[in-house]
């Protein structure tokens, strides 16, 4: 893929043209994304990633994580663009601890698959408007599978399954495994983001789904491959749906093109089919503080951590609990320029970064010298651009002299 992009330096305002090019990775490597019990040696500690399948989040699960990240870690949690949340600042050895708190309050249903759960569902699915049906039954039942069984654990820890109740939020996100209803009755198979073609009645969804990720561990091995994504693989969608039992396929549809992900996800309150309202919190840059979330945590039963770092809290009689959130430095503004701005940890808990990102970012928000505009933007303190967000997105890249913004 060619990029060409329009760069800006701080000495230099005058743009200029850069061409990249991004060829699909050859890992040489295992996959050693990081977990709860597996974390990932950064500048400022551990980190540990726990894994919501589809978001959801138990209102005592929140507040044992909010004392989790105060006791254990840094004070704050990191949402991740895959619903998922991290905790940073872990001193050696502190795995342990957090896998058994972790285990108490029903986050860690099984030591050796916790890293395979990335499980990203439509949001509010069965509570708003916009769906053919309630995937929230998928969600429970897909993870329960992938746990139930040892041979997907050997799935790696940056596999993706999508589950979209027709309402195309999650699945431009580029998941290995999709389901996506076309109806109330029928679901399409989305291998590596894009359409296979098949189709299953909605209650066979699921089986079709444990089904593709095993045809991916069995394509990846007969390929000698140590790939992280499905897409990694030579040829690799059309090859795992040569490999799905034909009887779980109960039919064939012209492949659909797959609609884009949204750049940014709603927030505000937002109606629910019930008449009451679920609040869309966006959390600036991810970062949510474990007073925060133990304010989160006590204004709903549960609650659900979307891909686009805000969290959602339904089945409130009106909007009333807003302007405390606001007042503990969320924000429910549609409007607000917070949505258009995300970031990587940057500097302390990178050592590759060359600045503090988030702080950065935060005082160009806050000063409203945000660059590029009112465009979707990522900064990021050196060049791997860690967090990127899927889509249209200017990058803002940290160099020796400044920022570089890039479109």
């Amino acid at each position: 893929m060619t990029r060409t992009a329009t760069t800006r330096t701080a000495t230099s305002p005058t743009p200029t043209t850069r061409t990249a090019t991004s060829p699909a990775p050859i890992r040489t490597r295992e996959d050693a994304c990081p977990g709860a019990l597996q974390t990932h040696a950064a500048a400022d500690g551990g980190l540990a990633r726990v894994r919501l399948p589809g978001g959801a989040l138990r209102a005592g699960q929140l507040a044992a994580l909010a004392t989790a990240a105060r006791e254990l870690g840094n004070g704050s949690l990191e949402l991740t663009s895959r619903g998922n949340v991290q905790l940073r600042g872990l001193p050696a050895g502190a795995e342990g601890e957090l896998g058994e708190r972790l285990a108490a309050v029903g986050l860690l249903p099984s030591a050796t698959h916790e890293r395979v759960r990335n499980l990203v569902a439509s949001g509010l699915s069965g509570r708003t408007a916009g769906g053919h049906l309630d995937v929230r039954p998928w969600v429970a039942a897909l993870d329960a599978g992938l746990c139930a069984e040892p041979t997907l654990a050997g799935l790696p820890g940056r596999f993706l399954a999508t589950l979209d109740d027709g309402r195309g939020d999650v699945s431009g996100l580029g998941g290995d495994v999709g389901l996506v209803a076309l109806s109330p009755t029928t679901v399409a198979l989305l291998l590596g983001g894009d359409d296979s073609g098949l189709r299953t009645p909605a209650d066979g969804a699921v089986a079709l789904a444990l089904a593709a990720c095993r045809a991916f561990l069995a394509e990846r091995t007969a390929q000698r491959s140590t790939a992280w994504r499905r897409a990694e693989l030579p040829d690799g969608p059309a090859r795992v749906a040569a490999r799905l039992p034909g009887g779980q396929c109960r039919d064939f549809g012209p492949r659909l093109p797959v609609p884009a992900a949204p750049l940014i996800g709603p927030v505000g309150a937002l109606p629910q089919l019930d008449g009451r309202t679920a609040l869309a919190v966006l959390v600036p840059l991810g970062v949510l503080s474990a007073a925060q979330a133990e304010l989160l945590a006590a204004a709903a039963e549960e609650v659900e951590v979307t891909p686009w770092r805000t969290v959602v809290v339904p089945d409130q009689p009106d909007a009333g609990a807003a302007p405390a959130m606001v007042r503990a430095g969320l924000v429910v503004d549609p409007g607000s320029p917070w949505r258009r701005v995300t970031a990587c940890a940057g500097r302390p808990g990178c050592a590759k970064s060359l600045a503090d990102v988030r702080a950065d970012a935060a005082a160009a928000v806050t000063a409203g010298t945000l660059p590029a505009g009112g465009a979707r933007q990522h900064w990021v303190g050196c060049e791997r651009r860690c967090g990127r967000p899927q889509g249209d997105v200017v990058d803002v890249v940290a160099t020796p002299t400044g920022y570089r913004a890039e479109v």
